[in-house]
């Protein structure tokens, strides 16, 4: 795959899956053996990443992730994003506040024939706590 095609496959996740809730389209952009490995814990296949998905777009239902910076080299694709929006629904067992949120985060993500199949996420998750006004999860 070339990295002009893994950089539009990552652009697809951001924009359609996480921005637009488009889910029907995780079996073609997100690998069986898929695993992201998330500041909370790792996220393993398509179900699991389309359960963390719905959970995040449950709680924060107007999230918008905006991508800053894409890179690609191999089978390799950095993103730098600002993410936004509002606690709107229960998150990790914590009652909404209504408070926005604006963090940063950066994704490396690994792209074999067309489908995500490794992730590793970085994000400002003190900010994202603090601006939520909740408390910052152990584990």
């Amino acid at each position: 795959m070339s990295t002009s095609k893994n950089k539009a496959g990552q652009r697809r996740v951001l924009e359609e899956i996480f921005n637009k809730g488009n889910f029907a389209i995780i079996p073609e952009l997100i690998a069986t053996s898929y695993v992201e490995h998330a500041p909370l814990g790792d996220i393993k296949g398509p179900e699991g990443f389309k359960q963390a998905t719905n959970t995040t777009r449950t709680a924060f239902p107007d999230m918008h992730a905006t991508i800053e910076d894409i890179f690609a080299e191999g089978d390799e694709v950095v993103t730098r994003f600002t993410a936004t929006g509002t606690f709107k629904g229960e998150y990790r067992g914590t009652t909404p506040t209504g408070r926005k949120f604006t963090f940063r985060g950066i994704l490396i993500t690994r792209w074999v024939g067309g489908k995500e199949v490794e992730a590793w996420a970085a994000y400002d998750m003190l900010t994202f706590y603090q601006q939520l006004g909740i408390p910052i999860p152990t584990q």
